[in-house]
This record gives C-alpha cells, sequence and structure tokens, in this order.
C-alpha cells in the first residue's frame, strides 16, 4: 500500500490470531526497515530482542507481567506470535561523540538537549511498526513496567548497558476492541502546530 494509506491505517492492535505465525522472511523485513532509522552521528546504539518462539514469548509475558489480568488487554497480547523488545545504548552515543570528529571528550552527557539513544529507538520501533501496518500486520508498541525491567533483563540475558525502551507485539489482527482512550479524540492542528513562532 501506499504510504498514505499506511499513516491512516497505522494504530495499536491489541489481539491477534495465535494460529498464524508470521513468515521468518516478513520477520526479517521487518527488523530490517527498523535498522534503516536515523540515529545522532549513526552511533545506532540500539538494539532489538526478537522473540517468535512460544517458550521466549512466555518468558517474556512472565518476566514482564507476571500473572497479570485474567481478562482484557494483556490476555489479547500474548497472543502475538512475534514480540520485539527495542533497547538502547547510552554508553554508544557517549562514546560515538567522544571521537575527534564531534570532540565531546569529556563526555558530559549534559551536552545532550534530549536522550537520543533513546528517541533513535524510538524511530527504530516505530518503521518496524509501520513495516507490519504495510504488511496488513497489526501491531501495538507497549513499555515495560519500571519494577519489571530488571527481571526482564535477568530473563534474558541483557547486557547492563542496554535498556528496554519499549515493546512491539507483532502478528495477524485477531478479536480486538478499540481503547478507551480514543474516546478523547486528536487534538485540533491549531493545539499543536505553530507555524513562524508560538503565539
Amino acid at each position: 500500500m501506499d504510504f498514505d494509506e499506511v499513516v491512516r491505517r497505522r494504530r495499536m492492535v491489541r489481539g491477534y490470531d495465535p494460529d498464524r505465525p508470521i513468515p521468518p522472511e516478513l520477520v526479517d523485513k521487518i527488523v530490517r526497515h527498523g535498522l534503516r532509522a536515523p540515529s545522532a552521528g549513526f552511533s545506532q546504539g540500539w538494539a532489538f530482542l526478537v522473540l517468535t518462539e512460544p517458550a521466549d514469548r512466555e518468558r517474556y509475558w512472565a518476566s514482564t507481567a507476571g500473572d497479570g489480568p485474567a481478562d482484557g488487554w494483556l490476555t489479547r497480547m500474548r497472543t502475538a506470535p512475534l514480540i520485539i523488545v527495542a533497547l538502547s545504548n547510552k554508553s554508544a552515543y557517549i562514546d560515538r561523540y567522544a571521537d575527534a570528529d564531534k570532540g565531546w571528550t569529556d563526555r558530559d552527557e549534559s551536552r545532550w538537549s534530549a536522550p537520543f539513544w533513546d528517541i533513535d529507538t524510538g524511530f527504530a520501533a516505530l518503521l518496524m511498526h509501520l513495516t507490519a501496518v504495510n504488511e496488513d500486520l497489526g501491531s501495538c508498541f507497549i513499555g515495560l513496567p519500571a519494577a519489571r525491567v530488571g527481571s526482564f533483563k535477568e530473563a534474558f540475558g541483557v547486557p547492563a548497558e542496554f535498556s528496554p525502551v519499549g515493546t512491539l507485539t507483532i502478528g495477524y489482527r485477531g478479536a480486538d476492541k478499540r481503547s478507551p482512550s480514543l474516546r478523547r479524540g486528536h487534538r485540533p492542528v491549531d493545539e499543536v502546530v505553530h507555524h513562524g513562532r508560538w503565539a
């Protein structure tokens, strides 16, 4: 589909068909598209944990959600045949910007106006999300509960320097329902877009 259609159809899908695995070549395409994301200084301080095996997916849910609620959105989310955890590595950016062509040899984190390691990793996750939409798949980006990050990292042997930014669940659409948050509607363009100056 064309890009305008991908953007129009993009939404967070929380229910998947558990009986339709995603072909390996499509999983590879989704991940590779994410790697086309921009990164400051071409630091590429990211990593992606791709989970397709049932035991690995169950380990993810056990380490991040525990038993969780007996019904609702989490039960639907657990049916996703593909989970991709996006992780950022701040040290890759600090190291890259200490190189001679950048010159921030003091490695002072206050030089950064925003955590580009997380932003760039989010860009990559968005490209994966949009690729899934383009392939007629459903996808949802969720955060990890802060209190569960340690158990997640331990469960998967994630190195200390990597921090999870969020998780994509991906699959062929199944039983789903729209988030009640959508009742809020889109904020008017005039409130969020400012041309020339703020006021």
